[in-house]
């Protein structure tokens, strides 16, 4: 079988002779392939490569030695080169928009990204059942823990990170879902570890193996249904803010989503899933003033602290979808929802306000596709552009402006 193209979530498309599609991972637009594992479906089946009987043009050998020892899941394009990858995530974008949000629109223009490797500011970390492994999951299999040795996709600092705290794996809890470690832009580290039950009792003895090493780092520990606190000094920048895991490259499809508004100078906006306040601090520099909604009181406590124009800036904790109905009208909107995308009493929210102008920055084009049908044919999809965040994987960020008809 002869695989077309890269399908939503990285596995190569083909056709069996039968006219029924075909899922294959690992897989590169253009391979000529033998089949192994064929599952079979009413209306598709999924397989895998058996044998590689002539490589497509954009097939490589991957760089990480985890990707084919251990199918690594974090993933799914380390087998396609940078063009073959470039042209794989634009295809994802249009085809979404296509199939799901019934634009005619071309696949949209990519950004590059500024970095290929090693660029990942924050990645999760998960133990295995026997407690004897910690690392990713292996693809299609969330429950089979690798052991991870090393992440070429992750920052140098999170990996000379991962290097100490993996040789000091002993003080880590027994009860523990997953480790999160992060870099934050001005260079602390956080190593944040999740489901600690009933406590702790090595935290202490990490902290100091450590920092005896790296001392800028900060630990954390959150029990179940419990609020996050960092161990042995006070409050630090909460490690579980979110951020983009590729600030350069988030930063430029945020500067590129604030440009596509032009001039917002004495104009009322919503920031719709705020964050830390990255779109807030520049639509108020541009002289607008900003209704910004985020569920995290400290990502909005800290939003508010650096605000010189805290005049121009009402900022609500709470659930986007609970709090967008008290917002005073809009001149414009910009959302940057979550992989789940805007619950429908949002769309809806939007539609039925004044809002001329919807600037929509996605990191999941099948969710950007449902929301834009959503919002209905009123809405004329006028500029689209993508951005390459997270190279090596199937996931890209796309930013899509919308005008009222």
């Amino acid at each position: 079988m002869r695989i077309e193209r890269i399908a939503a979530g990285g596995d190569g498309l083909g056709h069996l002779a039968d006219g029924r599609a075909v899922f294959v991972p690992r897989s590169a637009p253009g391979d000529l392939l033998e089949l192994a594992r064929v599952a079979r479906q009413r209306s598709f089946a999924r397989a895998e490569v058996g044998r590689v009987v002539e490589a497509g043009a954009g097939r490589v050998a991957p760089l990480c030695p985890h990707y084919e020892r251990d199918r690594c899941g974090g993933c799914q394009l380390q087998h396609l080169d940078s063009v073959a990858q470039r042209a794989a995530r634009r295809s994802i974008v249009g085809d979404a928009l296509r199939r799901l949000g019934r634009r005619e629109v071309e696949d949209p223009a990519l950004e590059p990204a500024a970095d290929e490797w090693a660029y990942r500011t924050r990645i999760t970390l998960h133990q295995s059942a026997d407690r004897r492994r910690v690392g990713y999951h292996r693809l299609g299999r969330p429950g089979d823990i690798f052991d991870l040795e090393r992440c070429h996709i992750a920052a140098p600092a999170l990996q000379e990170l991962w290097s100490v705290l993996r040789l000091q794996r002993r003080f880590l809890p027994t009860h523990m879902d997953s480790v999160t470690l992060r870099l934050e832009r001005g260079g602390a580290r956080h190593i944040l570890v999740k489901g600690v039950v009933p406590a702790w009792p090595d935290a202490g003895r990490l902290v100091d193996v450590i920092r005896a090493r790296l001392p800028d780092v900060s630990v954390w520990w959150q029990p179940p249904e419990g609020a996050p606190r960092v161990i042995g000094e006070t409050e630090a920048f909460p490690a579980t803010v979110f951020e983009q895991v590729n600030p350069v490259m988030g930063d430029r499809a945020r500067d590129w989503a604030v440009a596509a508004l032009g001039d917002v100078s004495g104009r009322t906006g919503w920031d719709l899933y705020a964050g830390i306040g990255e779109t807030s601090r520049m639509l108020l520099e541009r002289g607008a003033r900003v209704e910004s909604v985020e569920s995290d009181a400290r990502a909005v406590r800290f939003a508010e602290s650096r605000g010189a124009e805290r005049d121009l800036l009402a900022a609500h904790a709470g659930r986007v979808e609970e709090v967008i109905g008290a917002l005073p009208p809009a001149d414009f909107v910009i959302t940057n929802p979550p992989r789940t995308g805007m619950d429908a009493r949002v769309v809806g929210t939007i539609t039925a306000s004044p809002a001329r102008t919807v600037v929509y920055i996605s990191c999941d084009p099948a969710t950007l596709a449902r929301d834009l049908r959503g919002l209905g044919e009123e809405w004329r999809l006028s500029n689209l552009r993508a951005f390459d965040l997270f190279p090596q994987t199937a996931h890209v960020e796309t930013v899509a402006v919308l005008e009222r008809a």
